[in-house]
């Protein structure tokens, strides 16, 4: 555990607060990708299949239940809550998401670090992360109207896994023989992904307006 490393955890937990916040107050989803929701729900239930198998440590074990529990809430929120899936904007949300689920499980298949059940599907979890965010990055475009809990949401989104490219950094300078190609790639791919976010966010915030991506 590093500064790095902290720092990414506690503003991934920030941003499912933030969207936990928006749903359980505002009882609204708008902005919110449904698709983005349910692609995250398998990262992290491919991801975690360790859970009931190996003990790293109690904070390990408390973090992958809370990203586990929270993607899942999430996804029945927009989906049955009878007050929160009214706000939830089909129409706009139309990528499909589905089509980025099987390339990413072929090339865990063929690019992993070992070939087994559970590390094809860790593997699996790390490409699928990497492009999870692009439903609800066309989403934010299509509508143009993102209010201030959807972009922080966003924002500390992006803002975890930069925190973690700095960690892998940090580790491979401080760590002999530390090296992790897929996580690094795919993570740097995820990271570059919010750029032009990242951009209009600060943005925005520079010039005190609301914050528009373009369409």
């Amino acid at each position: 555990m590093n500064i790095f490393r902290l720092a990414g955890d506690m503003t991934h937990l920030a941003s499912v607060l933030v969207l936990l916040l928006k749903i359980h107050t505002i009882k609204s989803c708008a902005g919110i990708s449904l698709k983005t929701q349910e692609l995250y729900a398998l990262v992290f239930v491919t991801r975690y299949l360790d859970i009931v198998t190996d003990f790293i440590s109690l904070y390990n074990t408390v973090m992958k239940l809370i990203f586990l529990g929270s993607s899942i809430s999430i996804v029945w929120y927009i989906r049955r809550h009878k007050i929160v899936r009214r706000s939830y904007d089909k129409d706009q949300d139309t990528f499909r998401h589905y089509f980025l689920v099987l390339p990413c499980l072929v090339l865990a298949i063929l690019i992993n670090h070992k070939f087994t059940f559970k590390e094809i599907m860790w593997t699996f979890s790390l490409y699928l992360e990497a492009v999870a965010i692009l439903p609800q990055l066309v989403l934010l475009q299509r509508t143009r109207n993102i209010d201030n809990l959807t972009g922080q949401y966003v924002f500390l989104l992006g803002a975890y896994r930069a925190f973690y490219v700095l960690n892998w950094i940090y580790r491979h300078y401080t760590e002999p023989h530390y090296v992790h190609w897929i996580t690094w790639i795919a993570g740097i791919v995820q990271t570059m992904l919010y750029a032009d976010f990242f951009y209009y966010y600060f943005q925005s915030w520079k010039n005190n307006v609301k914050l528009q991506l373009p369409a």
